[in-house]
């Protein structure tokens, strides 16, 4: 009998112990299963990130290619970057998952959260917020024709004025616009930068409209070996452009850029990396904080890390920045809005 109760005892204490080991492993699930998306966000670093940017002649991949090489050498985020089809082909695979990271002209990424001119038609795309304003990208009226002097003498001209419906396509309509032009006042020509400039060089148009970095390498190509020449704008009329469209800001390309007669006078607008919501916040910190703790190696490998700025990266208003990138600028002591 002794003998019965005793192997009793044993087993209960063995179901018992197990019990325990169950209970504290269900806490710890439980722990888990209870940590806050944020906390989740901040601690899931380690991620692969794809980060569109733009066609192969454009500072868009130049530029990203250099970044996503960076913040995955420095961090343990990796970044690739892939090319891109323009700024609103960038917001759409950004929203379609197929990237995580994009670059984006800031006209057309306050027209996505918006839902206004590329997007009128699709309807706002608010899936995603701002990592960073790196630079100003340069409306650039390109031409190897010296008596193509303003905007006005590209009437009846073979002008390229990007893909339709791109970023670059609603530039050239603003500046032919405030010019009293239309589409229809020229031969329009729906060209890639790399396309423009071949197209430039074999003299099957007369003018491109380049809306990137200066210097552009499509550009910079071109103007190997031959003259070019950049169309300039009167005061007169960036100051309507400025006035009707405020993401437009004044901007000046020196003549030593390309080699150009003089200084050039054009509008710009932001470069900015756009991210997805669900991109965990400490991969997003670790791409901005790898560049802006880094900018003299940035610049070493490309002239627009010499752009880059706390100040300029943190000047974006009308569309919330992501929590990864504003804990960086909260260390920094800026404050910008997030959703």
């Amino acid at each position: 009998m002794k003998k019965y109760l005793a192997l009793l005892l044993a087993l209960c204490m063995v179901f018992a112990l197990c019990a325990c080991g169950n209970n504290n492993s269900n806490g710890g699930n439980n722990d888990a299963q209870g940590s806050t998306p944020a906390d989740d966000g901040a601690a899931a670093a380690g991620g692969n990130l794809t980060f569109v940017t733009g066609g192969e002649a454009g500072t868009y991949y130049a530029f990203g290619t250099v970044l996503a090489q960076h913040v995955s050498d420095k961090t343990d985020t990796s970044v690739t970057a892939v090319v891109g089809n323009g700024s609103q082909a960038n917001v759409e695979d950004l929203d379609a998952g197929a990237a995580q990271l994009g670059f984006c002209q800031s006209d057309v990424a306050s027209y996505a959260y918006s839902g206004t001119n590329l997007f009128a038609d699709s309807g706002a795309v608010e899936s995603f917020s701002v990592a960073a304003a790196l630079y100003m990208e340069q409306v650039q009226i390109v031409t190897m024709n010296p008596d193509i002097k303003t905007v006005a003498d590209l009437a009846g001209k073979n002008v390229s004025i990007g893909a339709a419906g791109s970023g670059v396509y609603f530039n050239a309509l603003d500046i032919l616009g405030a010019y009293g032009l239309t589409e229809d006042d020229i031969h329009a020509q729906y060209l890639n930068f790399a396309d423009s400039a071949d197209n430039l060089k074999d003299g099957k148009i007369d003018a491109a409209f380049i809306v990137a970095g200066a210097p552009t390498t499509a550009i910079t190509d071109l103007a190997t070996g031959s003259n070019v020449y950049l169309v300039s704008l009167d005061s007169e009329h960036v100051a309507s452009l400025v006035a009707a469209s405020p993401y437009y800001t004044e901007y000046t390309i020196p003549a030593d850029v390309y080699g150009t007669p003089e200084d050039v006078t054009t509008v710009a607008v932001a470069a900015l990396v756009l991210v997805r919501d669900d991109v965990a916040d400490a991969d997003v910190y670790n791409f901005v904080s790898s560049i802006f703790d880094n900018l003299d190696e940035v610049t070493s490998a490309h002239a627009k890390g010499a752009e880059l700025s706390l100040e300029f990266a943190t000047s974006v208003t009308d569309i919330p920045y992501h929590p990864g990138a504003a804990q960086y600028f909260a260390e920094q002591n800026i404050t910008v809005a997030t959703k």
